[in-house]
């Protein structure tokens, strides 16, 4: 990270600004910041993550309307008073509305990748105390779920015995069921999780029930008649042993949303798995909004066994983000080559995330845009559109000869506001046409293109990258988050573009250049 005194250096970074820079560097925030908050109540604060509500207008709901809880928002909303403030009106009166139905529904819920953290130290945690080793994950945890409502577990009868004392005081227990459905708490504290409980020699038959997402167990036994009878009447103490009788190779939770079961040509093995990834692509450093410098993402990406870096530093547009503007474009690329230099084993691509523009034109010229390796096109402005705006918006974006991959397609942020509407075969149908590839965003907020259009892609011949958008070094390992998409989806590690080898990403590049 830089000091203080060589960020004064930088074009309109002053003393003032390095100070607060460095401040929310070593403290997460600044001493004006700090008044500022101190100053307006908790609820005005949280009015500014709902969508359609930026800071001017919460001021003028705080201070014209005297609103400054949450639920005096919603009756605000709901009374039609929001609507007759000057510069709102009733569409942005129902994007205020939606924004907190949607904010409402998403209580209570955490996302997988910041979640599954917690269920590996839970599982860690029970072998080391020697009180389970037949944990099993069933339901959402298992198949990877975006979105999690809560973890749940299975285990035999006698780890569930210990469990249900108390004696392992990370999972407070707040209710003790009957039956297989056995006792709900919350894990550290704030997690809620759901233990279930099987005989030893059932675990397979119910394990395999529970950890297939719906819909599986349908078609499984459609194409396998046999398997109702087989569950009732024998018994699995594993699930692979559910497998192994139908006559098919274990199939993983994950990869059962797509499975083809009645195929035996079709190997799990096709699918893309982590260890496949060969580069990381799309990620920032400190020229924009990342957290480290250039070399410092690229020694973190040799560390972490990839043999290639592609930076994508934010575009002029992003000026929150500290977007390059055409002279900082310049200086980047001279220091991609000298940080090249002291690794001729590893290659750096010289990538950009050029912002759509509402226009779906890329917001620098084609002379700058031409100076780059590839080109990820994204949209990070005016979100609020309508399905043919959107869907148009991005077409034009894929048409243009200088992008390489559309990024995160819908713009959506798990948790805090869902994503444009867009006709997800029209703009894969865009990407096949003119070569362009779809990003699968594995940041554990967008995960994003969703598993559910990759079999159209690969349907259509359209390469699949699966790219971090890392934000610092330990953004890099988000990748494994992508890879649990694109195995919902059915991805074959043939599909996946940065799947591929250095010189074989190289030559892509170069023979995709106008």
């Amino acid at each position: 990270a830089e000091p203080k005194e060589k960020m004064e250096g930088h074009p309109g970074i002053g003393k003032k600004l390095a100070e607060a820079i460095v401040s929310i560097r070593d403290t997460g925030s600044f001493k004006e910041l700090d008044e500022l908050l101190s100053e307006t109540p908790e609820g005005v604060v949280t009015m500014l993550g709902i969508k359609g509500i930026g800071a001017k207008k919460v001021r003028t709901i705080w201070k014209e309307l005297g609103v400054d809880t949450i639920e005096d928002l919603y009756k605000a909303g709901q009374d039609g008073v929001i609507a007759k403030l000057p510069g709102f009106g009733e569409k942005t009166q129902k994007t205020i509305l939606e924004g907190l139905d949607y904010k409402k529904e998403q209580e209570g819920k955490g996302l997988y990748g910041d979640w599954l953290v917690f269920a590996e130290k839970f599982e860690e945690l029970l072998g080391s105390q020697g009180i389970c080793s037949s944990l099993q994950r069933i339901g959402p945890l298992a198949w990877g779920d975006d979105i999690l409502e809560s973890m749940d577990w299975m285990v035999d009868k006698k780890a569930f015995s210990q469990l249900k004392t108390g004696k392992v005081k990370e999972l407070e227990i707040e209710e003790k069921l009957s039956g297989p459905f056995s006792l709900r708490g919350k894990l550290f504290g704030e997690i809620p999780v759901c233990i279930k409980t099987e005989s030893t020699d059932r675990l397979g038959n119910t394990g395999f029930l529970l950890s297939s997402p719906p819909g599986f167990v349908g078609r499984a036994q459609s194409e396998k008649p046999e398997l109702k009878s087989l569950l009732e009447e024998k018994k699995f103490s594993a699930e692979k042993e559910v497998f192994t009788e139908m006559g098919i190779g274990f199939i993983s939770p994950e990869l059962r949303w797509v499975a083809d079961i009645t195929d035996p040509n079709k190997s799990p093995e096709e699918i893309i798995k982590t260890e496949d990834v060969k580069g990381v692509l799309h990620a920032h450093s400190t020229y924009s909004d990342g957290q480290n410098s250039i070399e410092e993402m690229v020694k973190a990406s040799i560390e972490k066994g990839y043999s290639y870096f592609g930076l994508s530093d934010h575009s002029k547009s992003a000026f929150y983000a500290n977007g390059l503007d055409e002279d900082r474009v310049i200086q980047q690329h001279k220091e991609v080559d000298e940080v090249s230099k002291s690794y001729p084993d590893f290659k750096i691509f010289k990538g950009i995330e050029s912002d759509i523009l509402n226009d779906g034109s890329l917001d620098y010229s084609d002379e700058v845009l031409s100076s780059f390796d590839f080109i990820v096109a994204s949209v990070h402005s005016n979100l609020n559109m309508d399905i043919s705006k959107a869907t148009d918006r991005l077409i034009k974006a894929v048409e243009n000869p200088y992008t390489t991959i559309l990024g995160h397609p819908t713009g959506r942020l798990l948790l805090r506001r869902e994503g444009y509407p867009i006709d997800h075969r029209s703009v894969i149908d865009a990407c096949a046409a003119n070569g362009v590839i779809i990003e699968i965003n594995a940041n554990p907020w967008r995960l994003d293109l969703d598993w559910k259009w990759i079999p159209y892609a690969q349907e259509k011949g359209v390469l699949i990258s699966i790219n971090p958008d890392a934000h610092e070094i330990n953004g890099i390992d988000d990748i494994a988050f992508g890879v649990m998409v694109g195995r919902k989806g059915g991805l074959r590690k043939e599909n996946t573009f940065n799947a591929m080898m250095a010189s074989e990403v190289e030559d892509y590049f170069n023979k995709r250049k106008p």
